[in-house]
């Protein structure tokens, strides 16, 4: 049983943490500090160390020299991503943003310590390869990566799936540019993962940026770096993230929200292989595989002026096409069944089972908000069920199933046959985040920053993170009312 380290000094997301890893078979230790872990373990006997980064005393990065070779996962708000940037400079193996789902961190640990076991003791670190060659290491991972899952990680064999994993395993090899499009939460980032993983790069980084979620003013700083005195406030030069995924990959989420300055910028980091930091004179070498992901036609805002005409055209040497939920037929209940099996783990309830009624919603259902929409779906149902048998309604989807006979339309698509009557609240198909940031704009200006956490149910320091990762500024009265 791999036996992981937590390093965080908030107490509330400490022990969420350490239940979470538990319930998913991992020994786990925890600390409130790095002094606090020196102090109680023999640091390197851990197989993986997760560490937040602000600590009281030294920071989390200072575990990446104490644990002499293992592996450290540092967790960091959307304010600390330059930090993250220069944690995996230092030899961080990767950093994960609060707020972070369970499955987001359950894969992080999976993949690390898998990648760690594939690894011989005696291979030396990337790093130190000298010849720049495609390293056997790498071929391990690709082999790991494929092997830990038929399907590359992702669920589902509907043919337009087999269609896309087999596109995948061609392209993943390669260096060339990818442009995944999809409705918004059809797995973009699962397929960019899998790309990442079944390639020559899977050993490197591969760094997440949601061009969706940076303020636009900041956006050009934080992918290219900036030099010390570049803006106001920047006080000390800093690398981006197109920096840190040299040698890897980096993944652009909604890159139909990266403003036409920035796209510029990209643009010459795909024709020249450079960067140059905002404030910078001097250009450098990077070594980036791109890929793109959107929900948007960016054709046809290109032909409106809204994105680079010349930039689409670099990203879309392969693009490849995400179903949406409602075209892949049974595909929907067997990812319907992986959520229910995972949710039931979290809460220690082997026994929650789908009753015939809401087998048959979920297969009925047209999925507006694809395989996301799903999961929140099976969670509420999964924490609102008094019995072992999960009824339709649970699932809060009010689809009329009256006029349907039992399994007449299983496994076909809402537009093949059958009634298809929805009506229901929108702020059922809100995800989590979009409820977080809907309670917060409605309620700040009457409720203190206290007062809002705790209806939240996060401590003020996540309620912070939320706010800086999701771009929600504070009122100005909220902050008075505080100080």
């Amino acid at each position: 049983m791999p036996h992981i380290l937590i390093v965080e000094d908030e107490t509330i997301i400490r022990s969420a943490l350490r239940r979470l890893l538990e319930r998913n078979q991992y020994q786990v230790s925890e600390a409130g500090s790095v002094q606090e872990a020196q102090e109680r373990f023999s640091i390197p006997s851990f197989d993986l160390i997760v560490s937040d980064l602000r600590l009281p005393g030294a920071p989390g990065t200072e575990l990446i020299k104490l644990g002499q070779g293992t592996p450290v996962l540092i967790m960091t708000s959307y304010a600390s991503l330059r930090s993250a940037v220069d944690s995996m400079k230092m030899g961080a193996v990767d950093y994960i943003a609060k707020p972070f789902d369970h499955d987001e961190m359950l894969q992080a640990a999976a993949r690390i310590l898998r990648d760690r076991q594939t690894q011989p003791a005696s291979a030396p670190a990337p790093a130190e390869r000298g010849n720049g060659k495609a390293a056997p290491a790498a071929e391990r991972g690709v082999a790991a990566a494929e092997n830990a899952n038929g399907e590359i990680g992702i669920i589902g064999s509907c043919p337009p799936m087999q269609d896309l994993y087999s596109k995948i395993r061609k392209v993943a090899p390669t260096d060339s540019n990818v442009l995944i499009q999809g409705e918004s939460g059809t797995g973009k980032e699962l397929v960019a993962r899998a790309l990442h993983n079944l390639s020559r790069r899977a050993k490197a980084p591969m760094i997440s940026v949601n061009c969706a979620a940076i303020p636009e003013t900041l956006i050009e700083s934080e992918l290219f770096g900036h030099e010390k005195g570049a803006f106001t406030g920047a006080s000390a030069g800093r690398a981006g993230l197109v920096e840190a995924a040299d040698g890897g990959t980096l993944f652009l989420d909604e890159i139909g929200e990266l403003p036409l300055e920035a796209q510029a910028r990209l643009l010459r980091v795909l024709q020249e292989g450079e960067i140059r930091r905002v404030g910078s004179v001097q250009s450098q070498k990077v070594d980036v595989r791109l890929i793109a992901a959107t929900h948007r036609d960016l054709k046809s805002l290109a032909k409106t002026g809204q994105f680079r005409e010349d930039l689409f055209y670099r990203l879309h040497v392969i693009a490849l096409k995400l179903p949406a939920l409602r075209e892949r037929g049974p595909d929907v209940s067997e990812i319907a069944h992986v959520f229910l099996k995972r949710q039931s783990a979290r809460i220690g309830r082997t026994d929650l089972r789908f009753g015939a009624d809401a087998e048959q919603a979920i297969r009925r259902y047209s999925w507006p908000g694809n395989v996301r929409e799903l999961e929140n779906a099976v969670e509420r149902s999964v924490i609102l069920s008094d019995n072992a048998e999960i009824s339709a309604d649970l699932l809060g989807i009010d689809i009329e199933l009256s006029d349907l006979e039992d399994d007449e339309f299983i496994g076909l698509p809402p537009q093949q046959g059958g009634n298809n009557n929805v009506s229901h609240d929108p702020t059922e198909d809100l995800s989590l985040e979009d409820y977080f940031q809907h309670f917060v704009l409605e309620h700040q200006d009457h409720m203190t920053e206290t007062e809002l956490a705790r209806k939240l149910g996060v401590s003020r320091k996540c309620l912070w993170e939320r706010r800086q990762r999701l771009g929600i500024p504070r009122r100005k009265s909220s902050v008075a009312s505080e100080s």
